[in-house]
């Protein structure tokens, strides 16, 4: 009946006929018109939601960081060009700049190894006896999120990706589960999945859309709209540098137990210690 109605239609467009004779739901470009957003918004909603559920995904630890790191080796080799490239240049400013960002990222590409080594730990703790309980899910990407997702296709434990359409495509990593791979169009959906099967937060240092994240959890459990997650904030150092939590106590801005929302973790184990305690999860 399909197949008729698909000929049918496509003959007649091809005769100069009118779209209107397409059905609703097959017509790619009505459903694009700005009147149809909200079904739009509900289909992503939806879709992801089903697959999980088919999936047997019980639960789930968010894994945030920076796109931007990557593993040591490809960090140390990337250190290793650009000083060669400045040491030919040597009063190259910019060239200079580069070699000091770059020794930087190589100092932070340790944090590649704790998120694989984590993902690897709680995938192979949790992912047992066909359970799908505390299944790591990222933004998708590379850096950060790719390492998370590679940890647990390193024990051939089932990972979630949550890709989002961009101006400069990113395309998803090649560690995700294929059939737990979704792509978004609208960032406010994209995050509702983050968070609706969540145990935890774990944030590893990163940029604008780390702290996009880190900050509306966070805005969550201040409110009291979720009380389930624990938020664990990867290297100390870093954050602490980062953001002067005590000067928004100071200023009144938050309330001291605001504190208390957040917790620093270095190792994979610590973050998995945090995280199992404040779930009530045998580590035995």
């Amino acid at each position: 009946m399909d197949s008729d109605i698909s000929d049918h239609q496509s003959h007649l467009l091809s005769n100069g006929g009118s779209a209107s004779y397409i059905p609703a739901d097959k017509d790619t470009e009505f459903l694009q018109r700005d009147e149809l957003r909200p079904i739009r918004i509900g289909l992503e909603l939806l879709k992801p939601e089903l697959i999980q559920r088919e999936e047997g995904i019980q639960s789930t630890i968010v894994v945030f960081g920076s796109a931007r790191l990557r593993e040591p080796s490809a960090a140390r080799h990337g250190l290793a060009l650009v000083e060669e490239e400045a040491a030919r240049t040597p009063n190259d400013f910019g060239l200079q700049q580069r070699v000091a960002i770059a020794r930087r990222q190589l100092a932070l590409a340790k944090y590649y190894d704790v998120a694989r080594e984590f993902s690897r730990l709680v995938s192979s703790s949790c992912q047992v006896d066909g359970r799908c309980d505390y299944v790591i899910v990222t933004g998708g990407g590379p850096g950060i999120m790719e390492a998370a997702n590679r940890g647990a296709a390193d024990v051939n434990a089932k990972s979630i990706g949550l890709n989002i359409t961009l101006p400069h495509e990113q395309h998803p990593n090649p560690y995700i589960t294929p059939s737990l791979s979704f792509q978004f169009r609208y960032f406010a959906i994209r995050k509702m999945h983050f968070l609706i099967r969540a145990k935890a937060l774990v944030a590893f240092p990163g940029g604008f859309g780390t702290m996009d994240e880190l900050f509306e959890t966070l805005t969550l459990l201040q409110t009291g709209k979720t009380e389930s997650v624990i938020v664990v904030l990867v290297g100390r150092e870093f954050w602490e540098r980062l953001i002067n939590w005590q000067l928004l106590v100071e200023c009144g801005l938050i309330a001291q137990p605001d504190l208390q929302l957040f917790h620093y973790a270095e190792t994979a184990q610590a973050i998995w210690d945090l995280i199992s305690r404040h779930n009530g999860v045998s580590t035995a």
